[in-house]
């Protein structure tokens, strides 16, 4: 267990991967009786529950967060030395065999996050031709070196006095003047970009640069040196679209140099209240660090001290998204899911056997509903008639509610019982309405946003990583119909319908679906399948069998299913990976949806999951299972097909992905899993090998 200081003052217990948090090797155990297992996995969530009611388990990315700590730090001139020396030893532990750092265990290393890491450790005071260092040196320069990472490294480079700025983007704070019904304004991109975009407006104009002393400088990292280095941003191919914007971002460059800008003033005003009226209660923007971080700069070069109240919460909101573990080092997550931990805990318990009223799920459920936000957010600008009611990711983040966390936090409060029904009543209504009003005009829901669709910002120079827009997703309109349909919806309603066509619109040629949030088209499928069964589907369609073959078809030999992150980049690779405990948790939920339970691969994947539980009520799961970009820049699938030609293929370490491990992913759906299995099986199959393992494993 790591132990650390919670937002709300309380001490967070977050259930880790025992022994080498990236060996990938699981000790598994004996097998025991399906009630055996999930009563033990009753009992360590019983351990880990919060007193307010809450679970909360490590988001864990990539050394890019630690690394651009110390940048912070550096900028804001608070560097301190010891914290610096235990990220050191962190981003030191996590290095690759061939001298890099990896977006997701078992990717290959990447460029930039290597980069990042690299200087980070020589600010740290790593010596550079310590063992570490000269073998981060040689992977960097055998990719042709800091000229070829991507942009937003590029930025934190050109901060410290590492890069060029004129090798940088331009962006002018006057587009927050751009009104709303323009095809290119703020509110066109996704919430997270937006967040992001707002106070970059200030550090790609104003250009900010804090130079590091000469020992801490990365001259060895540019292969022809930094003074033959070509610092021109690439040039897209004439006539483009992207060349088109590259030519107005140049255009916008040079304009940059004159000295009369009548708006400016005004601009930099606006921006900077935009910044202060978006920070939440606990500090952050957005709640996830990239718009965190840049606004606190942002704010540094309008002339926010470190003493200012804004700097001073946004600095202290870090410090509670840290973790220090008793190996002496020091790593911050991306993000937080205290909401979505707690919502699908309370689901997964409730279908596997714990009783509504058991005092654990009446605190969590009590405090779901005490966390629905009642107040305005950006969504407004695309749905203004619709009166807030969604649920955030994190424990403040009440500008950007998102509809997967509403979807899954309805399912719990309205099957768990509360203290105060009247309030859960109110909840649920006001969730349901919101929710509903959300979805966009082909059917889908995005997860933050109302048609936030508009591919004209994805064009902009610096999106050489992540994903600029937040379109509908499969998966997360498939979790609402789930919603829609235990909760008793109107199935035969428009906006159902609707939903249907979406989602049949969307099925791949063999049967699967694309996963946005979850990896990848094991998620997907997972997600429909249960959402079709939900809202009443008839699950004898060819095409929802269709579906299930192709699950079946993708079990290992162990029974379990796994899948890579890159089948991102590869669609021959979709549904191919070593086993995890979480997506064979979703290849049975999509089995047991289509009527499969009883079917010989169904017993199989129970039996994995019961024979590699560990006796804590635990598996191991090194694998990241979950993304937060896949790096297509559209925020939506890329293949068409399981066929495509080589040219359209991505890098396997997706490096312009970010990939994600929620370390409690590994805890939650295989019991969701066996809990709905047992529910199903009954007397539905005479197979005596499973039923063995059901009652009278040790």
């Amino acid at each position: 267990m790591i132990e650390t200081s919670g937002i709300t003052g309380s001490s967070v217990k977050l259930p880790q991967v025992r022994g080498d948090r990236f060996s990938g090797v699981a000790s598994g155990s004996q097998p025991v009786s399906l009630d055996a297992a999930i009563n033990r996995t009753h009992a360590m969530l019983r351990s880990i529950q919060d007193s307010e009611g809450w679970w909360w388990g490590e988001l864990e990315t990539n050394p890019t967060m630690e690394a651009e700590y110390v940048f912070l730090t550096h900028i804001l001139g608070i560097t301190d030395p010891e914290r610096n020396r235990k990220i050191a030893n962190y981003i030191e532990r996590r290095q690759g065999e061939d001298g890099g750092w990896s977006l997701y265990y078992g990717g290959g290393s990447d460029l930039s996050t290597t980069v990042e890491s690299y200087a980070a450790m020589k600010i740290a005071g790593r010596e550079s031709e310590s063992r570490v260092m000269t073998r981060a040196r040689e992977f960097i320069l055998s990719r042709g070196g800091v000229p070829k990472a991507r942009v937003f490294t590029k930025i934190w480079l050109a901060m410290i006095g590492q890069w060029d700025w004129s090798g940088t983007p331009y962006l002018p704070p006057e587009i927050i003047f751009m009104p709303r019904w323009a095809p290119f304004n703020i509110y066109s991109f996704a919430s997270w970009t937006r967040a992001t975009v707002v106070p970059m407006t200030i550090i790609l104009s104003e250009n900010p640069t804090y130079p590091l002393p000469p020992e801490q400088c990365i001259d060895e990292l540019f292969p022809d040196g930094r003074e033959n280095t070509d610092y021109s941003l690439p040039q897209p191919s004439a006539l483009s679209p992207d060349w088109f914007v590259f030519v107005a971002d140049r255009m916008l460059h040079s304009g940059e140099k004159l000295p009369f800008k009548p708006l400016r003033n005004l601009a930099k005003r606006r921006v900077e209240k935009w910044i202060v009226e978006h920070q939440e209660k606990d500090g952050s923007w957005g709640g996830i660090q990239p718009p965190w971080v840049y606004s606190l700069i942002a704010l540094r070069e309008l002339g926010y001290g470190v003493d200012h109240p804004v700097i001073k919460q946004g600095l202290s909101g870090l410090e509670a998204f840290a973790l220090q573990d008793t190996e002496d080092t020091w790593r911050v997550q991306a993000c937080i899911s205290p909401v979505w931990d707690t919502a699908l805990t309370v689901n997964a318990l409730l279908e596997s056997g714990m009783g509504a009223d058991d005092p654990a799920l009446v605190r969590a459920a009590d405090w779901l509903v005490s966390r629905q936000i009642r107040e305005p957010g950006d969504w407004q600008v695309k749905v203004p008639s619709a009166k807030p009611g969604g649920w955030a990711f994190e424990f403040d983040n009440n500008a950007y509610p998102d509809t997967d966390d509403a979807a899954a936090v309805l399912l719990a409060i309205g099957r768990a019982d509360v203290t105060d029904r009247e309030s859960r009543a109110n909840a649920l209504d006001t969730g349901l309405r919101w929710l509903v009003a959300m979805q966009s005009n082909n059917g889908g829901w995005g997860s933050f946003d109302k048609n936030n669709t508009s591919r004209i910002t994805t064009k902009l120079p610096f999106f050489d990583f992540g994903e600029v827009i937040d379109p509908p997703s499969v998966d997360v309109t498939a979790h609402i119909l789930e919603a829609l349909g235990e909760l008793a919806w109107p199935v035969e309603s428009p906006g159902v319908r609707r939903a249907l066509k979406y989602i049949w619109d969307e099925q791949e040629p063999d049967g699967a679906w694309f996963g946005r949030w979850g990896v990848n088209y094991i998620y997907g499928t997972g997600a429909v399948l249960p959402g079709l069964e939900a809202i009443g589907f008839d699950m004898s369609d060819s095409r929802v069998q269709m579906a299930a073959d192709w699950v079946e078809s993708r079990q290992n030999q162990d029974g379990g299913w796994g899948e890579t992150c890159a089948s991102y980049a590869n669609p021959g690779l979709r549904g191919r990976g070593d086993s995890a405990a979480s997506q064979t948790g979703w290849a049975l939920l999509a089995l047991i949806a289509a009527g499969r339970t009883a079917s010989e691969s169904a017993e199989r994947g129970v039996s994995y999951l019961l024979t590699s539980q560990r006796p804590d009520g635990t598996w191991d799961e090194p694998q990241y299972t979950a993304t937060g970009f896949p790096g297509y820049g559209v925020g939506d699938r890329r293949f068409k097909s399981t066929e495509s030609s080589e040219k359209d293929l991505l890098p396997v370490e997706l490096p312009a992905g970010f990939m994600i491990k929620y370390h409690m992913y590994r805890i939650y759906w295989p019991l969701l899993a066996l809990g709905r299995y047992r529910a199903r099986i009954g007397d539905a199959t005479d197979r005596r090998g499973l039923r063995t393992l059901i009652a009278g494993g040790k």
